[in-house]
């Protein structure tokens, strides 16, 4: 399990300083994933939205808030070819209701304790995509906007503790560490934390990671029924991170 950030040269500049194409998109070159056949998605060519006039990228030298200035909706990994929208997670202009996030967590004093948090930590807003692959593959995406970095650090060791998950996921009894990362090179500039439901489970596997991303938590979950693939999971997290990075 890689627990600390790597930089990895991931970016290529396209445009005046403001957008930038994400290099690694072909099947070969997306990082720890090294072959074509090994299940993963094919995504649309993805670039980093466009930042207001004079504000800086999260990780600039200049940055020291590590603040995310682009439209936090335009910071969501799109879904990959083929996939079907989940329209649930669509919320109003974009914006998902907290109440919407939290029933991603099945047990109802959790997801009043999580949402507690949530408050005390100042949460903006929920940013959120999902979607489901023709392999049953269904894929929720949240992003989370917070006022600093501190509060987001402070948050992640509560909700993605290294022993475990704070907040039971809908669907999971046990989670462990999802030691499969362990060889995947990280993009980001921040620390991630996945987990994977360990066996006996249920109808369907889960697994689940936390993006500590300056101001902004990322919540990723996959499930499907059988086994949750890790090979398209490890991907996931990985561009949704080059978006944050």
């Amino acid at each position: 399990m890689l627990l600390e950030p790597a930089a990895v040269a991931v970016f290529a500049v396209v445009g005046a300083g403001t957008a930038y194409g994400i290099a690694g998109m072909e099947r070969t070159d997306v990082p720890g994933l090294k072959t074509e056949s090994d299940g993963r998605w094919t995504y649309p060519t993805l670039s980093k939205p466009p930042l207001p006039s004079g504000s800086p990228q999260p990780y600039a030298p200049e940055n020291k808030a590590e603040a995310h200035y682009a439209d936090l909706r335009a910071l969501l990994l799109p879904a990959p070819e083929g996939a079907v929208d989940d329209k649930a997670l669509r919320g109003t202009d974009g914006w998902l209701a907290t109440k919407d996030f939290l029933a991603e967590y099945s047990d109802k004093d959790e997801r009043d304790e999580l949402r507690q948090k949530l408050v005390d930590a100042g949460l903006r807003h929920v940013a959120a995509r999902g979607w489901t692959t023709q392999d049953g593959t269904h894929t929720r995406i949240y992003l989370l906007h917070f006022d600093t970095a501190a509060v987001v650090d402070d948050l992640t060791g509560k909700v993605a503790p290294y022993s475990g998950p704070g907040y039971k996921v809908r669907g999971t009894e046990a989670m462990v560490l999802d030691n499969g990362f362990a060889e995947v090179p990280w993009p980001g500039k921040f620390s991630r934390v996945a987990y994977a439901e360990s066996e006996p489970y249920g109808a369907e596997q889960v697994r689940q990671a936390y993006l500590a991303a300056g101001d902004v938590l990322g919540v990723v979950v996959q499930s499907r029924k059988g086994t949750a693939k890790a090979v398209p999971f490890q991907q996931t997290v990985t561009l949704q991170s080059q978006l944050l990075g």
